[in-house]
């Protein structure tokens, strides 16, 4: 994605910086302050999830094109174990860790499309995205 945002995410300070990303964007393409909000909680789940059990990757954030429409993207990637069972992980509820289970079934609530590719041992890409408004 040209012109896009890519953060870091080596710790949890990180998180905070993917959030501030999406935040920003959100505002300038003229979503609403409740999505604005959505978006960046969602960068958050993800980004959390990232430093849980990848230890670390990067968080992109964009605009593209998805299915004909103009989108702001979040594009997750990361190197860690990679999720067993997909479908269970988006499952409220569903954490193979110490939070809440609310990451990607949380972040798809918020989102408008999310999408999980993952490998054993070879990592996870989630790519994620909410309609840019008409009238913007």
């Amino acid at each position: 994605m040209p012109g896009d945002i890519l953060v870091e995410i080596n710790n949890p300070d990180d998180i905070v910086a993917a959030r501030r990303a999406g935040h920003e964007l959100a505002l300038e393409l003229g979503f609403s302050l409740t999505d604005v909000t959505m978006i960046a909680t969602a960068i958050s789940e993800i980004a959390r999830n990232i430093t849980s059990y990848a230890g670390r990757g990067a968080v992109r954030v964009g605009v593209a094109d998805r299915e004909g429409r103009k989108a702001l993207v979040v594009r997750a990637e990361d190197e860690g174990p990679g999720i067993a069972d997909i479908d269970r992980a988006m499952e409220d509820g569903y954490t193979t860790g110490r939070g809440l289970g609310m990451g990607l079934p949380g972040a798809r609530r918020l989102m408008d499309r999310l999408i999980v590719e993952s490998a054993l041992g070879q990592g996870t890409v989630i790519e994620m995205w909410k309609w840019v408004p008409s009238r913007a």
